[in-house]
């Protein structure tokens, strides 16, 4: 029990420091091409289209690290999802 509660713990603590470090890059990152876009096209602002498809892909990791967590990737929830099935080939 104690390791497989280690193996848990790491997975979200991973979960967790993969979003900040892809929010860190995100923020540092388009900061940078928004001061490019401002001075090279000030009247196109085609930062907003990496900003918008790249902050999907933070929301999602956010999604996975703080909100569904493993809630998906647990020993209970496949034996629970066995059981539905099994329930259902029954009737």
């Amino acid at each position: 029990m104690s390791d497989s509660l280690r193996v848990l713990a790491e997975q979200r603590a991973d979960a967790k420091i993969k979003f900040f470090k892809n929010f860190k890059a995100y923020v540092i990152v388009n900061a940078f091409l928004a001061v490019i876009n401002l001075i090279f096209t000030p009247d196109f602002w085609w930062v907003l289209f990496p900003v918008f498809f790249w902050g999907i892909g933070v929301f999602v990791d956010f999604i996975k690290a703080f909100v569904f967590m493993d809630k998906f990737d647990t020993e209970a929830y496949r034996e629970q999802k066995i059981q539905e099935e099994m329930d259902k080939l029954r009737n």
